[in-house]
């Protein structure tokens, strides 16, 4: 198994659930596991009952594992205070203001959330040498796919501005008359040297989620559910990423076969329905199911998260090119 592994899917699906029953189990069989969250409406910290923040701390009571939880929120104003304080050294002193208006205007805009969290888990990445396995609960699918499809559209996006970028300078200093120095040359550009720095940070992105991480979809047995990941698992595909498993999570328990009565016949038109939408995964999907896993009757937590994790049909073990 890769070295990053994400789970995703539509909104109270159970991911948090899933991702920390993985990362249980990846601890357990000894690998130094790290468990990050980026999904503001359910939190590690109720999974383990035990208060997480930004900087990765031990589970307690489960040796190897240690957990993160990133906010939305803080990692937005992190993001944009950096826009600031970079364009506000490259500005005139006339122009900080109007930065400042136009970044106040782009907090609640379309894609803050995601571009911040992006650059935030792809620190998680390369700052991930004391771990053997790190576990991604990501925010619901459409959010993921925008932040997982970034790198694609981003390295391209870079190239065009550092062409554009050089070829003013290139004109400014072929414009210089006399004696005249241009105020910035090719070679000591700061704004050059700032997108450089971004496109190597997207390159990292892009060659690490393609050929280091390994993306699964938690769905739950309902139409709606079902729709979503099938249109997940194409866009995910349509930028080069592939969807190694699906779980299927809050499947709902078969009655005993000495149970009649109202109970027990809405319990057992309802797993015939789910029994027949888990067929369509099977032969519709070309991504297979990897754990089916029933609703339990209280939350998941301690003894239930082990049952959880061996219900999980995904492999710990390392791939053989990394660190043991």
């Amino acid at each position: 198994m890769e070295r990053f592994v994400f789970f995703g899917g539509k909104g109270g699906v159970g991911k948090t659930t899933v991702s920390c029953a993985y990362a249980v189990q990846s601890a357990r069989d000894g690998h130094r596991t790290l468990v990050v969250s980026t999904d503001p409406a359910h939190s590690v910290t109720d999974v383990f009952d035990q208060p997480f923040e930004d900087d990765a701390t031990p589970v307690e009571g489960v040796e190897n594992l240690e957990a993160m939880q990133i906010d939305p929120e803080t990692e937005v104003t992190r993001h944009l205070d950096e826009i600031r304080r970079d364009l506000s050294e490259q500005v005139s002193a006339a122009m900080v203001n109007e930065i400042n208006r136009q970044l106040e205007m782009a907090h609640d805009t379309p894609g803050a959330y995601e571009s911040a969290l992006f650059d935030r888990f792809i620190e998680v990445m390369r700052s991930a040498e004391p771990y053997d396995r790190v576990v991604f609960d990501t925010s619901p699918t459409g959010s993921t796919l925008r932040l997982l499809g970034l790198p694609e559209l981003l390295e391209g996006w870079i190239d065009r501005l550092m062409y554009k970028r050089r070829t003013s300078i290139d004109l400014f200093e072929k414009a210089a008359i006399g004696n005249n120095e241009p105020r910035r040359v090719m070679d000591g550009d700061p704004v050059l040297a700032r997108l450089q720095e971004r496109k190597e940070f997207f390159e990292f992105a892009g060659s690490t989620l393609r050929e280091e991480a390994a993306f699964f979809f938690v769905l739950n047995p309902d139409e709606l559910s079902l729709n979503e990941t099938e249109r997940a698992v194409e866009a995910m595909a349509e930028s080069g990423l592939s969807v190694r498993g699906l779980v299927a999570n809050r499947l709902t328990p078969s009655p005993g076969d000495d149970e009649d009565g109202r109970g027990a016949r809405y319990l057992s038109e309802r797993v015939a329905t789910e029994a027949e939408r888990l067929r369509r995964v099977r032969e519709e999907f070309e991504t297979p199911l990897v754990a089916e896993i029933e609703t339990k009757t209280s939350e998941v937590k301690g003894d239930l998260l082990v049952e959880v994790a061996r219900a999980l049909d995904i492999e710990t073990a390392l791939d053989a090119s990394e660190p043991a």
